[in-house]
């Protein structure tokens, strides 16, 4: 059984090594015929203000999700709960963002309802856009979660003499954890791509700041193809992180 096991690993290992070199050798080979050189000198150049746009992202992206997770869990019970204004409340909500593009909620959020209430803080703005849209996703992965949670074991606990405070703490939050988890992980990596996003209205993170180095120094292909590893350093290790926590949680279905 150990045999086969290493023998397993190898070959993931081996076909993951193989398929990144296609990768590679596929963009590569596109960039050899288009007759681009790539010269990388002006990371070294601009290395403070590319490390202040990647932090910029990492807080923007940090706090989007303490809020987001808050809106998530908010719009989630409200959703379950039996006050239909509040239950409508939190479907439109959910539907509306679930099903127009994040692009359009920026221009709406940011200059029609941030500047009739105020708000010109871009970065504020920004931190509160992202949780709004990603706090609908997160509302769908807790619904989910607890749909899952089989009936027969609420009254289970019920017939044991839990309390509602026992039942939630040692039936209904260990499930919850176990399904939602590496779902929810996936969505912060997520989150952290959308920030992206923010550059429209001139939040200086990390693509608005390649974007304005990028106008700088004219190496629009060397500033992107960097501003892709960068956000490949942040989301890559959120993704095997996931799939982590589905191999632990796996049992549980």
């Amino acid at each position: 059984m150990t045999i086969f096991t290493r023998k397993t690993k190898t070959a993931y290992v081996l076909n993951a090594v193989l398929a990144a070199v296609a990768v590679i050798t596929l963009v590569w080979l596109s960039v050899l015929r288009l007759g681009i050189t790539f010269d990388f000198r002006f990371i070294g150049d601009f290395s403070k203000r590319i490390g202040l746009g990647f932090r910029m992202t990492v807080e923007i992206s940090i706090c989007s999700l303490v809020l987001s997770l808050a809106a998530g869990i908010l719009a989630a019970v409200l959703q379950s709960g039996k006050i239909l204004f509040l239950k409508y409340l939190a479907s439109v909500y959910i539907q509306f963002i679930r099903g127009t593009p994040l692009i359009m909620q920026i221009y709406l959020f940011f200059y029609i309802i941030g500047t009739a209430w105020g708000i010109e803080n871009r970065i504020l703005s920004g931190i509160l856009i992202l949780s709004a849209f990603e706090g609908a996703y997160i509302a769908e992965i807790i619904r989910a979660g607890f749909a899952n949670i089989e009936k027969t074991q609420l009254e289970a606990a019920r017939a044991v003499g839990f309390t509602r405070y026992q039942t939630v703490r040692l039936v209904i939050l260990p499930q919850m954890i176990a399904g939602t988890l590496p779902p929810l992980v996936g969505q912060f990596s997520s989150l952290i791509k959308d920030s992206s996003l923010l550059s429209m209205i001139a939040v200086i993170e990390l693509t608005q700041t390649m974007r304005e180095i990028s106008a700088l120094n004219f190496r629009l292909f060397e500033c992107y193809f960097f501003l892709g590893i960068l956000y490949l350093a942040l989301t890559l290790p959120l993704s095997f992180i996931g799939k982590q926590l589905e191999k632990r949680y796996a049992f549980e279905y």
